[in-house]
């Protein structure tokens, strides 16, 4: 058993247009099923043609008015009246004889995939050979400067006293050591005993007669 699009021409339905399959059994008297499995794989009977050219589609209806099908010799055809997006599916073809069932080979039946080409960016005007100027050119930025200045002219403000102060400091540190060192010489200065013995009177002169 084997399935294809009737029309050697035709590669993938389009949208709104008829679309015929036939399938091609070995016996003209079994007669056959046709079945549609979606893109979720879930299959999905559409009719069953009869030996006698008597056709059965889904719901125990005699037509459909989606569908048409016909048998003509080995050949047992599909018609899609009008192709849409929910006909898209892989079609078998399915046979009945002596209580075994045959599938054909499934025909794949979807839209051709559309792809868009991405933009084209124009190359950098460097690779193309052209020097591109800027039209607004750019004026320094005068808040960033004058918060510069600002921030100088507070450093001077800060740092400069600052100097003073320590400067002062070590002035004073230097006069205070001196002192101190000073008043400690005089300090030391004190008065020694009579004979270099502590204590001890001091000795009369002795007179002489």
């Amino acid at each position: 058993m084997t399935v294809r699009f009737r029309g050697r021409s035709t590669t993938h339905p389009q949208v709104g247009k008829r679309l015929e399959l036939e399938c091609l059994t070995p016996k003209e008297d079994s007669g056959a099923f046709w079945i549609r499995q979606d893109k979720d794989g879930s299959l999905h009977f559409i009719v069953f043609i009869s030996s006698l050219s008597r056709t059965t589609f889904n719901g125990n209806e005699k037509t459909s008015t989606r569908f048409e099908a016909s048998k003509d010799g080995k050949f047992y055809r599909l018609v899609v009246k009008s192709f849409m997006l929910q006909d898209e599916g892989n079609y078998f073809c399915l046979m009945n004889s002596n209580q075994v069932l045959y599938f054909s080979p499934g025909q794949p039946a979807f839209f051709p995939v559309t792809t868009t080409a991405a933009p084209t960016t124009p190359a950098p005007a460097t690779q193309r050979g052209i020097t591109e100027k800027d039209p607004c050119p750019r004026t320094p930025d005068t808040e960033t400067s004058k918060e510069k200045e600002t921030n100088f002219f507070c450093d001077i403000f800060i740092w400069v006293p600052l100097s003073g102060a320590c400067l002062l400091l070590l002035l004073a540190l230097a006069v205070t050591i001196t002192l101190c060192q000073r008043t400690r010489r005089r300090r030391c200065r004190c008065k020694r005993p009579a004979n270099g013995k502590p204590n001890a009177k001091a000795s009369m002169p002795s007179r002489h007669v």
